[in-house]
C-alpha cells in the first residue's frame, strides 16, 4: 500500500471511529433515560400566595403567526391580576400594525399588555428579552416564539415547581402542530422529538445540565439576573444563559407530559437556516462556556462529560463531509485489498453508528404515541438521510463560528401552515439561493456513481449506507433548488416584499 492510499485509509478509519463514539452516545442517552425513569419530573400545586408572572413574546416580521400566539396567551389560565405581558416586537413590516389592532383587542379583554418597540434590533431576540427585562413586572418569566401556541394550563403545571427556590427553569415539551404536512415536517418533528423526549429526559433524570430551549418555558426573573443576564455574543442565547445559570447552582426542571404545540418549517431553505444558527451557536457557546463548565472543581466528572458531549456534539458534520469525501477511495482500496477487511472493520463500525441513531428515534417516538407509531417510525430512514443532508450546510456554520466569523441572527419564518391544504408558496419571507445546494446536488450525484459501483462489485452490504448519503444530498439540494425556484415565478411585487434567507 502507497503512502497515499495509508493517509486517505487512516483518516477514513479515523473519522468513521469518531462519528462511531459520537453516535453511540446516543446509546448512554437511552440508558440514562431508562436508568432514572422514577426521577420523572412529578406535578406540584400551585403556591400560595401565586407569584407575579410576566409572558415575554419575541417578534420581527412574523405578521402570519402573530395573531395566532396572541390567541393562545390569551388564553392562559391565570389571574388576570397577577400576569402582565410584554410583547417584544422588532418588526419592520405589516406585523407591527397586525400585532397593534391585536394588543387593543386584549386590553378591550382585560389583559395588561404592552407594544414594546426598540429603536434598534441590537442584540436581536437576546437584545430584546433584555429590553423587556428592565420593565417587567414578574418575579417568573414565560417565554415563547412566535411559532408556539400557548397551552392553556401552562402556568398551572409550571409554577408550582419554583416553590424550590434553587429552580430557575421549568421547561415545557415542544409538539408539532403541522407534523403531517410533508416529508419534510414529519423528518423535523422526528429528530425534535428525539432531542426533546430522550436527550431531555435523560439528562434531566440523570441530574446532567440541560438547556432552555429559547421557548415554551418559564424562568426565574432572580436567576436571569443572577447568571448574568440575556447575552448576544452567540447565536443559541438560551443554551448559553442556562449553562451559565447551572454553573451557579440553579437547578433546571423539565416536563415532558406538558406539550406546546408549534408549527416546524415548510421550508427547506427555512429549515437549513434554523439548524445553522442553532448548529454555529452551539459551538459558539462551547467555545465560551466549556472551558468553565472542565474547570470547576465542584461538577462531578460525569456532568462534565455529558456537557462536552452536547456542546461539541455538532462538530460531527465537518467530520461528515469529511467522510463523504473519503468513502469511495476508501471502498476502492478495502476492494483492492480484499472485502474482508471492509466487512469486519467498516460495516460494524456503519451499523455501531447508525443502530444507535435509530434505537434513539424509535424510543422517542414509541414514549409519546402509541397509536401511529410505525406511521412515524417509517419515516426514519428520510431522517437519517436528512441528518446527512444538512452536513454541508452545518459544516460551514461550524467552521464560521471556530474561526469566530460573526453573522446575523437569521429567524426562522413561519407561513401559518398547519393542515396539508395550507398554502405558503405564493407568501412572503422566502428564501434565496445560495451555493450550497449544487454542492449538495454534487455529492448526490457522487453518490449516485458510488452505489452504482457497489453495485456492479457485489458489496452490497455497503449498499444501504451509500444511499442514505446519496438521498440526503439529493433531497436537501433538489429541494432547497425547486422550493426557491417557486418563489422566483411569483410576481414582482410579492418578490420584492420577500426575506432573503440562504439555503
Amino acid at each position: 500500500m502507497g503512502v497515499l492510499e495509508s493517509v486517505v485509509l487512516g483518516t477514513y478509519l479515523g473519522v468513521l471511529v469518531i462519528l462511531a463514539l459520537m453516535g453511540s452516545h446516543r446509546f448512554v442517552a437511552l440508558f440514562l433515560y431508562y436508568r432514572h425513569r422514577e426521577r420523572r419530573a412529578k406535578p406540584v400545586p400551585l403556591p400560595s400566595p401565586l407569584p407575579r408572572v410576566t409572558i415575554q413574546l419575541p417578534l420581527y416580521n412574523e405578521k402570519y403567526v402573530v395573531d395566532r400566539l396572541l390567541d393562545s396567551v390569551a388564553q392562559i389560565r391565570y389571574p388576570r391580576h397577577l400576569l402582565d405581558i410584554q410583547v417584544l416586537d422588532d418588526s419592520t413590516d405589516e406585523t407591527v400594525a397586525i400585532t397593534a389592532t391585536a394588543i387593543k383587542r386584549l386590553r378591550a379583554a382585560g389583559l395588561d399588555i404592552d407594544h414594546v418597540r426598540r429603536e434598534s434590533r441590537v442584540g436581536y431576540k437576546a437584545g430584546a428579552l433584555d429590553a423587556g427585562l428592565r420593565t417587567a413586572k414578574g418575579e417568573l418569566i414565560l417565554i415563547f416564539d412566535a411559532d408556539f401556541l400557548a397551552p392553556a394550563d401552562i402556568l398551572e403545571k409550571t409554577v408550582g415547581h419554583f416553590s424550590d427556590p434553587t429552580v430557575a427553569v421549568v421547561q415545557a415539551r415542544w409538539g408539532h402542530v403541522n407534523r403531517e404536512f410533508s416529508l419534510l415536517t414529519r423528518v423535523q418533528a422526528m429528530l425534535l422529538d428525539g432531542h426533546f423526549v430522550v436527550e431531555h429526559g435523560a439528562r434531566s433524570r440523570a441530574g446532567r445540565f440541560f438547556n432552555f430551549n429559547g421557548t415554551a418555558g418559564v424562568w426565574r426573573r432572580a436567576a436571569i439576573e443572577d447568571a448574568g443576564g440575556w447575552q448576544h455574543d452567540t447565536l443559541t442565547e438560551d443554551l448559553d444563559l442556562s449553562y451559565r445559570a447551572q454553573l451557579r447552582g440553579w437547578r433546571f426542571v423539565y416536563l415532558p407530559d406538558l406539550v406546546s404545540e408549534a408549527e416546524v418549517p415548510v421550508e427547506m431553505s427555512a429549515f437549513k437556516a434554523q439548524q445553522q444558527r442553532w448548529a454555529k451557536g452551539s459551538i459558539q457557546t462551547c467555545l465560551k462556556i466549556l472551558p468553565r463548565v472542565l474547570a470547576t472543581e465542584e461538577l462531578p466528572w460525569y456532568v462534565k462529560a455529558e456537557a462536552t458531549f452536547h456542546l461539541t456534539a455538532n462538530l460531527a458534520y465537518p467530520l461528515m463531509v469529511l467522510l463523504s469525501l473519503l468513502v469511495f477511495p476508501a471502498m476502492i482500496i478495502r476492494y483492492n485489498m480484499g472485502w474482508v477487511e471492509m466487512v469486519v472493520v467498516d460495516l460494524p463500525l456503519f451499523v455501531c453508528a447508525t443502530a444507535s441513531v435509530c434505537a434513539f428515534y424509535v424510543v422517542s417516538q414509541r414514549e409519546i404515541t402509541k397509536a401511529g407509531l410505525w406511521h412515524r417510525v417509517s419515516v426514519l430512514p428520510a431522517a437519517l438521510a436528512v441528518g446527512i443532508g444538512l452536513s454541508i450546510s452545518n459544516s460551514k456554520a461550524v467552521i464560521e463560528a471556530l474561526l469566530g466569523h460573526s453573522s446575523e441572527f437569521a429567524r426562522t419564518p413561519k407561513f401559518r401552515v398547519e393542515g396539508k391544504g395550507d398554502e405558503w408558496r405564493r407568501k412572503a419571507y422566502r428564501g434565496s439561493l445560495s451555493a450550497v445546494p449544487f454542492i449538495e446536488l454534487a455529492l448526490g450525484a457522487y453518490f449516485s456513481y458510488v452505489a452504482y459501483y457497489v453495485l456492479v462489485s457485489g458489496l452490497f452490504g455497503a449498499l444501504p449506507f451509500i444511499v442514505l448519503f446519496q438521498g440526503g444530498f439529493l433531497y436537501t439540494g433538489a429541494l432547497s433548488v425547486t422550493q426557491v425556484g417557486w418563489a422566483w415565478r411569483l410576481p414582482e411585487r410579492r418578490r420584492s416584499s420577500q426575506v432573503a434567507i440562504r439555503s
